[in-house]
């Protein structure tokens, strides 16, 4: 008997690459998966409790905004998953990406949700903290190791007494800019053992996202918002086989395995108690 994995779509129906790629890396487990899609904002699908396995996706727009109706049944299914894990011996794991990364930290209310000064647009290097360094989802990074981010928010003051509070961790900071004079935006917290979120894109595939941007009208567009050099350094990361790439290897590919080996794990116990 396969694994249930519950894919939340956050994209609210707009274009995007996010939902391919993830997608992409989960069909690599149809061997152990079975998986389905809930398209949340759009059409107010929210899964059960009856998966195993949750990936939240990135999305449009403020993570602050929702209608009532389809961030309030996420809003639920998070604390729902969280509490089943507080009673339960079988735990269920959760993957946040990017928009519901910034939606879970609001929930847990572990600091600032806020709009940046402008957008993080392209490619850069992510620090990992003391506790990155021994994350299970970072293992095989380099560090600081590098990722594509499309942000116009950011969850930045994080509360360190909540942070003790929930046992959660913060496991990378945004690139160190020393001549900006902000707080480094959270890219990464670990909520507890199952539950662990991103403030980037770790589904991000470098091959098919150079396909994409190469395009000659998105290419304009990029040069004509963000310059002409952001648009050359994000096309060379996205061709270096050690960047982008070998975090769409890494990233979502451990949080799966360690998922699927706990679960597993947790099977083979139940059936020899």
């Amino acid at each position: 008997m396969k694994l249930r994995l519950a894919i939340l779509d956050l994209y609210d129906g707009t274009a995007n690459q996010g939902m391919r790629c993830i997608k992409e890396i989960v069909s690599r487990y149809d061997d152990v998966l079975e998986w389905d899609v809930f398209d949340v904002r759009a059409k107010s699908e929210v899964a059960d409790l009856s998966y195993d396995i949750y990936i939240s996706s990135g999305g449009p727009g403020s993570p602050l905004d929702g209608d009532g109706i389809w961030d309030a049944k996420w809003f639920d299914l998070v604390q729902s998953i969280w509490d089943w894990n507080q009673k339960e011996a079988e735990k269920k794991h959760i993957l946040f990406i990017c928009h519901s990364f910034q939606m879970a930290c609001y929930h847990f209310q572990l600091g600032s949700i806020v709009p940046r000064r402008s957008m993080s647009f392209g490619t850069f290097p992510v620090h990992q903290t003391d506790a990155g360094i021994s994350e299970p989802i970072f293992e095989g990074l380099n560090n600081p190791f590098w990722v594509a981010d499309f942000r116009n928010w950011q969850f930045i003051e994080p509360d360190e007494d909540r942070l003790d509070e929930l046992e959660a961790k913060i496991l990378a900071l945004e690139k160190i800019r020393p001549h900006v004079p902000l707080e480094r935006a959270v890219m990464a917290v670990r909520f507890s053992d199952e539950m662990v979120g991103v403030q980037f894109h770790p589904e991000a595939d470098g091959v098919g996202m150079l396909e994409h941007f190469k395009e000659d009208a998105r290419k304009q567009h990029i040069i004509q918002k963000h310059g002409e050099a952001k648009y050359k350094s994000m096309i060379r990361d996205l061709n270096d086989p050690d960047r982008i790439e070998k975090t769409n290897e890494t990233v979502i590919p451990n949080f799966l395995n360690q998922a699927v080996d706990a679960l597993l794990s947790s099977e083979v116990m139940e059936v020899n108690a």
